[in-house]
């Protein structure tokens, strides 16, 4: 059954006018009235609606029955990446979010080739939060990845208020594989560096702030293979793959 994105509140009998682009899609995969789809809203659970109504450019549904199933990971994995070039974030963030990652926090990091600021990085964010979307419809997740603001590597460590936060660098002594099958599941903010990876500074930085230095094996990863081989490891590792 297709399923929807639907960005609002959602009630059982409730009839609705689908958003344009969804409508758009409905009328494209040739639907009619009287079948049915499925409708999130990114606060858990997801609604079966059957189209009531179709005209060129509109579809109204009802929403018939509610389920509260869930599909996320019950430990809170957050991706911490540092820009890539070109469209490698686009990648990161679909990719990630169809292996359960609870939060995409975009970094600004000293070998970073791509800056973004004002305009285009609020553009930028739009785009990805469109991503967000459509990986959540394809996966089956009823709760949307959050993406937070695009924020500056030293400004960002420095808070107090973060999960553990693992740093991956071949640098580190111990893998992340090992050191998952010997923790528990558990909340992880995970950095990820931009091509060339985080500096030395940026990593004394990480921590001196209290994280945790792990390698992703005896190979080196490009940027847009790391975080999802990290997050593949682990839902194998806690019980999730």
């Amino acid at each position: 059954m297709p399923r929807f994105y639907y960005p609002a509140p959602l009630a059982i009998g409730t009839i609705l006018t689908l958003p344009d682009t969804v409508a758009h899609h409905v009328q494209v995969i040739r639907m009619q009235p009287g079948n049915a789809i499925t409708l999130f809203n990114g606060e858990g659970g997801e609604y079966t609606a059957t189209i009531t109504h179709m005209e060129k450019k509109r579809v109204d549904v009802e929403l018939k029955t509610f389920s509260p199933r869930e599909a996320e990971l019950p430990y809170a994995i957050t991706i911490a990446q540092a820009l890539p070039e070109a469209a490698k974030m686009d990648w990161i963030i679909e990719k990630s979010v169809e292996l359960g990652a609870a939060a995409i926090q975009p970094l600004s990091a000293q070998r970073c080739v791509v800056r973004l600021s004002g305009e285009r990085a609020e553009k930028k964010q739009s785009h990805w939060q469109g991503i967000i979307h459509a990986a959540a419809e394809q996966s089956g997740r009823n709760r949307l990845t959050q993406l937070a603001p695009l924020a500056d590597f030293p400004r960002w460590i420095s808070q107090s208020d973060l999960h553990k936060r693992v740093l991956l660098s071949p640098r580190g002594e111990q893998s992340l594989s090992d050191w998952a099958r010997h923790h528990p599941a558990q909340a992880l903010s995970l950095m990820i560096g931009p091509e060339g990876g985080f500096s030395d500074a940026e990593e004394n930085l990480a921590c001196e702030h209290g994280a945790l230095m792990l390698s992703m094996g005896p190979r080196v990863l490009r940027t847009e293979t790391a975080a999802l081989t990290a997050l593949a490891a682990l839902n194998a590792i806690w019980g999730e793959m």
